[in-house]
């Protein structure tokens, strides 16, 4: 387990949220499967909920943005000092910046972008909101990962702009590297390569800590959600793909003792 209560450091995954069309079955979903807390919030935001485990923060979940045709989707935000300096490097290293950077209130600064694989993501310079209080626990988020058709050019531009380190894990075809901030792992980066479906757009993917993987699976069903990959075994825990009962993707995964 990991609490924290002030910024994270730069280039580490700071915070998560989800958009979506309807706040109250999303609400209602994370509640029951991951055990939330989620009051609604404020409407000066739109009713944006930061949910709760153990009294700490691990998510938000708020009004989906841009065309009525983007579907519900989970966001990786990247914690930064300055969000103006890293808006620059982001155009600078060949990303695409989607939202210039603005204020959310007293909370922090944000801006959110595209990488060159195409991945969408969102920078953090926090302020009263320093991002996620609760890690590596069940109901907790406990890894983030970048996949793209255009690998090189992603761990080019990650380290471009927050200064990654990469130790590479990659394997039987399978390409795939993890990014360290000040010699820690922090997430990972790897490559949608020929096994992968052509439909799987690239994406970043939040993955929650669970007790058991495979009871999740059964409450996802439960709750209207639905299973793109069902459970497999790893040496870093059993994993499954998941979409909520809104068709937002992210990932679940029960870690072996010790994290």
């Amino acid at each position: 387990m990991v609490t924290r209560d002030s910024a994270w450091p730069g280039g580490v995954p700071c915070w998560v949220d989800l958009g979506v069309d309807d706040l109250d079955r999303a609400r209602a979903f994370y509640g029951e499967l991951l055990g939330w807390e989620a009051p609604p919030g404020s409407p000066e935001t739109g009713g944006y909920s930061i949910c709760l485990k153990n009294g700490r923060a691990v998510a938000g979940i708020g009004p989906k943005q841009g065309p009525p045709d983007v579907p519900p989707a989970w966001t990786t935000y990247l914690s930064v000092a300055d969000a103006d300096e890293t808006a620059r490097k982001i155009s600078a290293a060949g990303g695409k910046l989607l939202v210039e950077p603005g204020d959310v209130m007293d909370a922090g600064r944000l801006a959110i972008a595209a990488d060159p694989g195409g991945a969408v993501f969102g920078i953090w310079q926090s302020r009263a909101h320093t991002g996620i209080g609760l890690a590596n626990e069940p109901g907790a988020l406990c890894w983030n990962e970048n996949m793209s058709r255009d690998y090189e050019a992603n761990l080019a531009f990650y380290r471009s702009v927050f200064g990654y380190d990469y130790d590479d894990m990659s394997a039987n075809g399978f390409r795939y590297s993890v990014f360290k901030v000040d010699g820690n792992p922090a997430g990972g980066i790897g490559e949608l390569g020929a096994d992968f479906p052509a439909d799987i757009p690239p994406h970043w993917m939040a993955y929650f800590a669970v007790a058991d993987t495979d009871a999740a699976v059964a409450k996802v069903t439960e709750l209207g959600g639905g299973v793109l990959r069902t459970p497999w075994d790893t040496p870093y825990g059993r994993m499954a793909i998941l979409g909520d009962s809104q068709g937002a993707v992210f990932a679940v995964i029960a870690m072996p003792a010790g994290g």
